[in-house]
């Protein structure tokens, strides 16, 4: 499969509005900064694979303190300690948090995993991962996060949130040129038509991970939002449909983009996210940038800007598109501790547990239940999240894994690939899908 080895930017990204980690910081499987107790250690344990240790009781950072939160309630009410086994390169010799991941999961060395999008579809498809709508809370789902995470009809993996990908636009320089914040890829031209006619160099900030969510509002926008979602799907995983015919007209709008310079596709393909164009977005240099929805609510990312900040969908035909895409916690199908880990995961999930992480973080919850009111910048991306118009990023029921593989390909379109030869790995990609 045409994979990332550094698809594990994904977690980052999710987890600077979750479960935040720093992987340069944590240990394979140490357990002493975790300061258990000797009356811990007496509880029955539940052993958690992820890249995030336990924090400190007095770790200011609000995102895992919220998770951690969580872990306590499940601890509390079962009697249990979740013991965290931690992720690094080094560690594990430069070996991916995915490579890692799925040996883990194949040799049941853990109870429960939080897995990225690509490892949810390839361990689901092995039946390495338990159905979990036996957990009591599965009912509650957002039908977004079932579509997302379901693998031959089984539900593999579920998160504690939901992450929205959106365009964040400097308003006021909107508001400046009497810009109307853009609905279609025509419209967004139109945008980057006028800003580049009143200097600014280049119109929207880019980096190499997700250029690819351009691709998925416009390649998917139907396929989600046109009633017709399960059956297309079908058409693609038996190969009835061709995933390039899907994904040509987004790799020529961001070769348009990059053609006209409002994107600097050279540039993009060495920045990092948010670390690359950020600080231009916050100088008011670029009007537009990329990012997720915790990054509009975190003071070190976009959450206090010296302007007035709005996020809203990628450009469609549909009008503004969220794209969604999510990371989710499985349980080995052969868990060592299974009884525990199920009703640890239940306790994780449910609407008193989600309300502590949603409100503390101010994400989206996987439960239908939980409404956390965002911040007034996010309002245009949560409203159509609402009414329930969104793209999946990641979807584990496709043969052909999307985030990471997109990810890719939109890499080579900026190092100089042509669209036709872009729309031929993708064609490889289903042709390799089908023989499995």
């Amino acid at each position: 499969m045409y994979k990332s080895k550094k698809i594990n930017l994904f977690l980052a990204v999710c987890f600077l509005s979750a479960v935040v980690f720093v992987t340069s910081s944590c240990g394979n499987e140490k357990t002493g900064r975790n300061l258990i107790t000797s009356e811990e250690v007496e509880r029955r344990p539940v052993n958690l694979f992820g890249p995030m240790e336990k924090s400190n009781p007095d770790a200011s950072n609000k995102a895992r303190s919220a998770f951690d939160l969580t872990i306590g309630m499940a601890e509390k009410k079962l009697g249990i300690n979740v013991e965290y086994r931690t992720y690094t390169a080094e560690n594990y010799e430069e070996k991916t948090y995915d490579d890692v991941s799925l040996n883990r999961v194949r040799n049941n060395m853990d109870d429960l995993y939080l897995l990225n999008p690509d490892t949810i579809q390839i361990l689901g498809e092995e039946g390495e991962l338990l159905d979990l709508s036996v957990l009591e809370n599965s009912k509650n789902l957002r039908e977004v996060v079932k579509i997302a995470n379901t693998v031959d009809g089984k539900l593999v993996a579920i998160p504690q949130e939901v992450v929205a990908h959106g365009l964040f636009v400097n308003k006021d320089l909107f508001d400046k040129y009497n810009l109307k914040l853009p609905e279609t890829p025509e419209d967004l031209l139109e945008c980057c038509k006028v800003f580049k006619e009143n200097g600014y160099e280049t119109p929207i900030g880019a980096n190499r991970w997700w250029l690819e969510n351009f691709v998925f509002a416009q390649a998917y926008a139907d396929l989600y939002n046109g009633g017709n979602t399960e059956a297309e799907i079908e058409a693609l995983n038996t190969g009835k449909s061709k995933y390039s015919d899907y994904m040509r007209q987004g790799f020529e709008y961001l070769k348009k983009l990059s053609d006209l310079g409002y994107i600097d596709a050279e540039t993009a393909y060495t920045y990092e996210a948010i670390e690359g164009e950020g600080p231009d977005f916050l100088a008011q240099k670029t009007p537009i940038v990329m990012a997720y929805w915790g990054a509009a609510n975190t003071e070190t990312a976009y959450g206090k800007p010296d302007f007035e900040l709005q996020v809203i969908g990628f450009p469609s035909k549909l009008g503004q598109m969220p794209v969604v895409s999510m990371t989710g916690y499985g349980i080995s199908a052969e868990a060592e501790h299974m009884e525990d880990a199920i009703n640890t995961l239940d306790i994780l999930l449910s609407d008193e547990a989600l309300e502590v992480y949603s409100r503390t973080n101010k994400v989206i919850s996987p439960s239908n239940n939980v409404e956390v009111e965002c911040i007034p910048a996010l309002k245009p991306l949560s409203d159509k999240i609402k009414e329930g118009v969104y793209v999946l990023g990641s979807n584990a029921g496709m043969r052909v894994e999307q985030w990471g593989n997109t990810c890719l390909i939109v890499r080579d379109l900026l190092k100089g690939a042509t669209v036709s030869e872009c729309m031929a790995k993708f064609d490889k990609l289903q042709e390799e899908s089908l023989k499995k």
